[in-house]
């Protein structure tokens, strides 16, 4: 069935989308509560707080393919299918317990007509436990054959179309059949999802837009996504035209995992420079706070499945094939690569560097043989063609120079080889290169290794001896393979000399430690560990509350504490008008004033409204500001009764009139820490340092964002270390690294002002604290635990932060406009101006 919620997602791709059409009819519905049959079109959990009572170890594995290999028998006309053992998504289940429950959604790798849709997916449902998209032709091909493998394919392996041979242009009708493609997707999901218990996982670059499509669906739905192919850097990233819609998605999952930690770190910058996100690591999880949820990021590199090729290994098939390859490279040392033709493998670049090899250790000649196997591409076009024909001619002009009668030196088997014959190449391999100039994980090397092992029917010498790109996945994790860089063909050359001349005792050592770590990180660990993040990631879900906001692809979730919630001007008024000694503490920059303003100075209607409290005898407020005094003191000239806190509280002022307070604090550190921020200032271009009484800033905000925040980084490295004994906190904030005194907070000056105030027999009975920063957050501590034995009652208590976040603050206002309304509410409460009363009435709502 289609789902409700797709409609306005169409409004995303700038343009209409192609018509997805409705899958033929709707799968059975599970029942996942005894006598209920589940509904895939409910509405949205936003505020559903409960469970089912009966909670079932269900996994849904979707990805763009079925792990089913599918023919039909011409002569019945029925259709015949099997699982594929060799799938990854299929080999992934031996992670999981015996008693969970796998589901599988995707794409047939052959078209079913629409009159055998029905039954084919209601018996691959029965049989296999598998959903069919049956995504439209005309629809897939623009989705795989255009954007995912003309768009996606090459921009994650580093290559633009900058000009027409080099790739095909963004084109915005296959974006739109990707999204189609992952609308289909979602469907299909959603039909068979219980989403308070199952967990779904999401697999590669082809279905990235997919989690967004059932977040939007249900908000607590858990999500996991893997990307197996690279993430490319920041750089050739942010070409994509529609790179924050494909970014979000992704964010809009509960885990998101990478095969290295240079992808990983890749598509935190992406998040940082284009959508402005910090992580954080802690306890060995790196984390993105995006909305109030913590996306976690997951680096894993996939094993293999070790019995399935220990099984291959023991075949009778094997084994024969293994002696007619014995006989037929007699005396001969044999290089194997496996690879498949396209043009990221770096075929030509591997059999330029064997050239070279020949070239220059003539001994070898006619006792070396590279045997390249060449699987299936798996797309079609120019570049495709363009490197098998300089493949095959570079194969040709080496067999003819360095060739004879009897000795082939380039062995090109380009055909679909089976299983067997390529697991007895790699048991008879003395070496094998993957020189492949950029790939996503690559398995070949440790399929190599277990089958280098041997096993009960097939002696093997127990040795390996690997060559390696470095720009492959599995590289960092192969630590005795000889790394290579495939674009130094002499390096690489020299790396293969070295492989096949090293000494056995070398190879066996190398090899052991190898074995140790594929067998022991095969793809049920791979899938155990990914799972048990995913629902370590997914603990917290019925803990917050949360939202939906957004249209189309810009859709998020906002998930916060159960208590938080806007605060209006009908709820503050009411407690505001049944007291009669208030403090009110408010934040300057971001809060009064906006962020994005390039006025500091405060508005006419700000300094009318700040009057106004203050004109009320029984008021205190006060501005509490990291500025300087003397910047406080000619913005707010005009505010009389208005008293300020400067410097995070360092300066105190009770009023215009009165005289500046300051702390008795020691700041001979000062002379220290000047000359280090000068030094990264100059060092880092768009950077600046700001010097106040009692504090030194060195700001970033206008410098390169990784750079500036890697230079920040060492330089509160570098301060903690020089400070370690001396008064003074190293403080690191948005754009910023702060050194202040100790013991300087704006929490401080919230408690001095309310003991002053309780001193003086004026105990207030009314506390509002208003701030959109994390200083702000000390305040919000210090009121929301002020408490002092003259009062006999509990004070009315509002800390408010400004924007929708994570806080100490039991309330939020959106913005700058909302928190100017809100204290205009409450100054016109404190003077009636019946003209004006009507534009603060506004209707306490504790939902958005």
């Amino acid at each position: 069935m289609a789902s409700k919620s797709c409609g306005n997602f169409f409004d995303l791709a700038s343009g209409d989308l192609m018509n997805a059409p409705h899958t033929p009819r709707g799968l059975p519905r599970v029942m996942t509560i005894p006598g209920v049959i589940s509904d895939g079109n409910r509405s949205s959990d936003a505020d559903t707080d409960s469970t089912t009572s009966v909670c079932r170890d269900r996994k849904i594995i979707v990805a763009n393919m079925l792990p089913l290999h599918a023919q039909k028998d011409y002569a019945t006309g029925k259709w015949r299918f099997s699982f594929d053992e060799d799938s990854l998504l299929l080999q992934l289940k031996d992670g999981f317990s015996p008693e969970a429950e796998v589901l599988y959604v995707g794409s047939l790798k052959v078209e079913i007509e629409a009159n055998e849709q029905d039954e084919v997916a209601q018996r691959l449902l029965d049989e296999f436990k598998c959903v069919p998209t049956f995504v439209p032709q005309d629809i897939q091909k623009k989705f795989y054959h255009g954007f995912c493998k003309q768009q996606l394919w090459p921009l994650f392996h580093y290559m633009l179309p900058m000009c027409p041979d080099h790739g095909d242009r963004f084109d915005r009708q296959q974006w739109q059949a990707y999204v189609s493609a992952n609308m289909i997707f979602a469907d299909k999901v959603m039909e068979i999802a219980n989403p308070e218990d199952d967990f779904i996982w999401i697999h590669d670059y082809h279905l990235m837009v997919l989690p967004t499509f059932l977040r939007k669906r249900y908000n607590r739905v858990k999500l996991g996504f893997f990307l197996h192919s690279p993430f490319p850097s920041s750089e050739i990233y942010r070409t994509l035209p529609v790179r924050d819609e494909i970014l979000k998605g992704l964010l809009n999952s509960d885990l998101i995992g990478f095969h290295t930690f240079d992808y990983a770190r890749h598509f935190l910058s992406c998040c940082g420079r284009m959508l402005g996100l910090d992580y954080e690591s802690k306890r060995g999880h790196i984390g993105l706070d995006y909305f109030g949820r913590t996306v976690y990021i997951k680096i894993l590199p996939v094993g293999i499945h070790m019995g399935r090729l220990k099984s291959v290994l023991n075949l009778p098939s094997t084994c024969n094939k293994v002696k007619e390859i014995q006989e037929q490279f007699k005396g001969k040392k044999l290089i194997l690569g496996v690879d498949d033709m396209d043009i990221f493998k770096g075929i030509s670049l591997k059999l330029l560097a064997f050239e070279q090899l020949l070239i220059q250790h003539k001994e070898l000649h006619g006792k070396l043989v590279l045997v390249q196997i060449v699987n299936p591409a798996r797309s079609t076009g120019k570049d495709v063609q363009e490197a098998k024909r300089e493949t095959y001619i570079t194969a040709n002009r080496i067999n003819e120079v360095y060739g004879s009668t009897d000795y082939e030196p380039v062995v090109l088997i380009d055909r679909p080889a089976p299983r067997y014959e390529k697991t007895a190449y790699y048991a008879l391999a003395d070496c094998c290169i993957v020189n492949a100039v950029r790939d996503g994980m690559n398995l070949v090397p440790y399929k190599y290794i277990v089958c280098r092992e041997g096993s009960n029917k097939l002696d093997s010498p127990r040795t390996s001896m690997l060559v390696v790109s470095e720009f492959i996945g599995c590289s960092p994790s192969l630590s005795g393979a000889i790394r290579v860089n495939p674009w130094d063909i002499d390096a690489v050359a020299e790396a293969m000399n070295v492989a096949i001349t090293m000494k056995d005792s070398e190879k066996q050592l190398r090899h052991e430690k190898h074995y140790r770590y594929v067998s022991s990180h095969d793809v049920a660990y791979w899938a155990r560990s990914f799972m048990q993040d995913m629902e370590r990631a997914c603990k917290d879900h019925y803990n917050n509350r949360c939202w939906g906001i957004g249209l189309g692809l810009g859709f998020r979730v906002i998930s916060l504490s159960p208590s938080f919630r806007k605060l209006t001007v009908d709820h503050i008024v009411s407690a505001y008008k049944r007291t009669s000694r208030r403090a009110i503490f408010l934040d300057y920059d971001g809060t009064v004033v906006s962020q994005s303003s390039m006025v500091r100075s405060p508005s006419d209607e700000v300094v009318e409204v700040l009057n106004g409290l203050c004109s009320d005898p029984n008021n205190t407020v006060f501005i509490v500001s990291g500025r300087g005094r003397t910047s406080l003191n000619d913005w707010l000239a005009p505010c009389d009764k208005l008293g300020l806190a400067a410097e995070h509280g360092y300066f105190l002022r009770w009023d215009k009139n009165g005289e500046w307070e300051s702390l008795a604090v020691d700041l001979d550190w000062k002379e220290m820490v000047q000359p280090i921020m000068k030094l990264y200032t100059e060092a880092t271009d768009g950077s600046f340092m700001e010097v106040k009484e009692s504090a030194l800033v060195w700001h970033h905000e206008d410098a390169d964002p990784d750079f500036g925040s890697c230079q920040a980084k060492e330089l509160l490295d570098h301060l903690e270390n020089v400070l370690a004994n001396e008064p003074a906190v190293v403080r690191r904030g948005q754009h910023i690294v702060e050194v202040k005194p100790q013991g300087v907070t704006k929490g401080l000056v919230a408690e001095k002002v309310l003991s002053v105030m309780a001193k003086d027999g004026n105990a207030p009975d009314f506390v509002v604290c208003i701030g959109d920063d994390r200083s702000d957050e000390d305040m919000f501590a210090s009121i929301n635990a002020f408490s002092t034995p003259t009062v006999p009652a509990v004070p009315e208590i509002f800390a408010c932060t400004v924007g929708q976040k994570p806080s100490k603050a039991r309330y939020y206002l959106d913005d700058t406009v909302d928190v100017v309304k809100l204290l205009g509410g409450l100054a016109n409460a404190s003077n009636p101006k019946p003209r004006c009363s009507a534009q603060f009435q506004l209707s306490f709502d504790d939902n958005i």
